[in-house]
């Protein structure tokens, strides 16, 4: 009963929840002045300046323009750079403008930080809506005057301020930050998670006559999870290599799209049964699709172009290492209910369906732009 309360309370959060909160910072030095472009999420401006002044759930330019100085005070309050002592100086440098992004439009703010000498320790500090939504991160490109390639930082509430390297970045830390940044996506990436739960859900039991029969050992269960996991990891991480290397590209609507039809028809194949022994070529098939869909958080992150195979097998591992966690959590409590009928009725059909319901409401939503 636990797990399936989990599941309900876990569900409302889920509704909106697979394109998290993110803001693009691009800092590039020049002498002792840091140039700044920062891309910010108009719903989240929205959310905490209240933009929207006549109510009607549409943001026009001239609610957003007439704004442009409350937007600047906020963002800039909650950015500070400081260079060993001694604080930088941010203040604007251009118009608002507006850019749009694949999950909606965004204000473009042009910025400048003026520091007294870049000398090292060379700290940022970034605290933009942590007090309003703790899973917001702040995505940043640091160009240094001698790296040879820009460093990618990630900014949450647990690691508001850090220091930014005015040296290239070492192998070591690059490959550890981007396999944290594949740990924590597929956490945080809920259309993946259940997609994969849908496809575990049936690992402890066998159709027999159109019924649901306990497997009778660990083994054949861990088996079959070994070729759904295997089959899907190996798909993705094609697609994920073909899409940050440029060789392939498709829409970032149809891939989310997809990605959601995939999770619709993978909690409906547990209650149909229409593929039943071979749901680790279901994995593959649409684990192709969840590549792009990694590739996505991957580009957005940035690349840092002399460390670009690295960075690409970080994160590949992170997912994995993800993947790995989600999956010696469930199957070991799954074998254990596998005889019961709260099992094979509550969680399998009763979660298949709550899956289905909740990733055809994602479906629409993308398909339909309805974000």
């Amino acid at each position: 009963m636990k797990l399936l309360a989990a599941l309900l309370l876990w569900l409302p959060a889920l509704a909106f929840a697979h394109k998290p909160s993110d803001s693009y910072l691009t800092l590039r030095a020049d002498g002792e002045r840091i140039a700044i472009r920062w891309d910010i999420a108009l719903r989240d401006l929205d959310f905490v300046l209240q933009l929207d002044r006549d109510g009607n759930g549409e943001l026009t330019w001239g609610e957003v323009r007439g704004r442009s100085d409350d937007i600047r005070k906020y963002a800039i309050e909650h950015l500070s750079a400081k260079s060993g002592t001694t604080p930088c100086v941010a203040r604007p440098t251009g118009p608002l403008l507006l850019d749009r992004h694949s999950d909606g439009t965004y204000a473009v703010l042009s910025l400048v930080a003026e520091c007294e000498k870049l000398a090292p320790p060379f700290k940022l500090r970034y605290t933009l809506f942590f007090d309003t939504d703790p899973t917001h991160r702040g995505l940043v490109q640091w160009s240094a005057p001698e790296a040879a390639s820009p460093q990618a930082l990630v900014f949450a509430v647990g690691s508001a301020e850090q220091e930014l390297q005015l040296k290239s970045p070492s192998a070591w830390e690059t490959l550890r930050q981007y396999v944290l940044e594949g740990v924590w996506h597929i956490w945080i990436g809920f259309d993946h998670i259940l997609f994969l739960l849908s496809l575990l859900l049936p690992a402890v039991v066998v159709r027999i006559d159109q019924r649901w029969e306990p497997v009778a050992t660990l083994k054949a269960a861990v088996i079959d999870v070994v070729k759904v996991v295997t089959a899907f990891t190996v798909a993705h991480s094609i697609t994920l290599s073909l899409a940050v290397l440029g060789v392939v590209s498709l829409p970032s609507r149809l891939v989310e799209s997809v990605i959601a039809a995939s999770v619709v028809f993978a909690a409906l194949n547990n209650l149909w049964g229409v593929i039943d022994r071979r749901r680790w070529a279901m994995a593959f098939v649409f684990g192709l699709i969840h590549g792009f869909g990694f590739a996505s958080v991957l580009r957005d992150l940035g690349l840092p172009q002399d460390a670009l195979a690295l960075a690409l097998v970080g994160f590949n591992v992170g997912v994995e290492l993800g993947q790995l966690a989600i999956v010696l959590a469930f199957v070991p409590v799954a074998f254990w209910l596998r005889t019961t009928r709260f099992y094979r009725k509550g969680v399998l059909a009763g979660g298949s369906v709550l899956i289905a319901l909740l990733a055809l409401w994602w479906f629409i939503e993308r398909a339909f732009d309805l974000g």
